[in-house]
């Protein structure tokens, strides 16, 4: 192999590491990141969710649920209740059910 005293892996022709990172550093310092997952997530949980400032604010309702019913009641009863109960009324008679019976710590 001949070589005509240039080294073709010689670094003379290429600028050097240091001023290269250097250069590098000056713009990234002016380049914002700008997270687009992040921004995408908030859209789509923004559309699923919908605008709340634009939901009425609801009174709170009377509890479908007697305040005495009780856990027997439900499970020995074949009736249909006159409307659906909210799931967060539900969850709330049970765990209350659980506390009296020292089901739930």
């Amino acid at each position: 192999m001949e070589t005509n005293g240039t080294n073709h892996h010689s670094r003379e022709n290429c600028p050097s590491t240091g001023s290269n990172n250097a250069n590098r550093g000056q713009s990234t310092e002016k380049e914002v990141f700008v997270n687009q997952a992040q921004m995408t997530w908030h859209e789509v949980r923004r559309q699923w969710a919908g605008d709340q400032s634009q939901k009425s604010k609801r009174m709170p309702r009377e509890p479908i649920m007697s305040w005495t019913t009780t856990y027997e009641d439900l499970l020995c009863s074949t009736e249909r209740f006159q409307q659906p109960i909210p799931l967060a009324e539900m969850v709330d008679f049970l765990v209350d059910t659980w506390h009296e019976e020292g089901l739930y710590d």
